[in-house]
């Protein structure tokens, strides 16, 4: 059994922030969107365009962060799977390229309306579909972002390599083994219309996911990592 080393502790604070920076960085963006994703006139409007391009400023951070806790985490994962391990790496690279796909979409709605839309604009009827169709790619990159992609690679990779592994307790650990399956069965349950994206079905399968991921975020931040043989591999 291989005891962390002070290196590998820092690894995982390092982790841990980035985890966190998520969190910071997502929840806010989704707030600061709502003028855009809730009014269908949005691009007939005078506009909040600052506000929603603090979110789309957020968002890109959100990016970075995605790829960068997979990253950190690889050369010690590696060790106990290599191929899950780059496994986690993909899932959270095309996480973060579908995420930028909404991000696009959201800008691309409000140069419209900075363009050739405001009030009085021509043709506001066609305007306003143009600018809810940018919306509804979003909605869509929100689901298989954080539905599909989050569920599978922060869930179920992630979520297998540290309950292998026992970087972390392996209780939270089937958190991310139960709530990974669960989000993206909700997601599957979205596309095929059982139900609404945010809705409270949709929210009460997402729990374990979110407590999986912030406990993970936790543990990183104030303990590191457990003893593990795959520290000493590492080492």
């Amino acid at each position: 059994m291989g005891s962390p080393t002070e290196a590998q502790q820092r690894t995982a604070r390092i982790a841990g922030v980035w985890f966190a920076i998520t969190f910071i960085a997502s929840i806010p963006a989704v707030f600061l969107y709502k003028p855009l994703l809730k009014h269908h006139d949005y691009v007939l409007g005078s506009g909040v365009d600052t506000r929603v391009g603090a979110g789309a400023a957020l968002e890109i951070i959100l990016v970075i962060a995605n790829i960068a806790c997979a990253v950190v985490l690889y050369p010690i994962l590696k060790r106990q799977s290599q191929a899950i391990s780059l496994g986690y790496v993909a899932s959270r690279t095309i996480e973060s390229a579908i995420i930028a796909v909404g991000i696009i979409s959201v800008l691309a709605a409000v140069t419209l309306r900075q363009d050739v839309g405001g009030a009085g604009a021509a043709n506001g009827a066609s305007l306003v579909l143009v600018g809810r169709s940018l919306v509804a790619i979003h909605d869509w990159t929100f689901l298989l972002g954080p539905a599909f992609c989050a569920g599978f690679g922060n869930g179920i990779l992630l979520g297998y390599l540290m309950y292998k592994s026992g970087l972390v307790p392996r209780g939270m650990a089937m958190l991310g083994l139960v709530g990974g399956p669960l989000i993206f069965l909700s997601g599957m349950a979205i596309v095929l219309g059982a139900y609404d994206n945010g809705s409270t079905p949709n929210s009460l399968l997402s729990l374990p996911e979110i407590a999986w991921e912030a406990s993970l975020t936790v543990y990183l931040i104030g303990w590191g990592f457990r003893p593990s043989p795959v520290l000493a591999g590492q080492a």
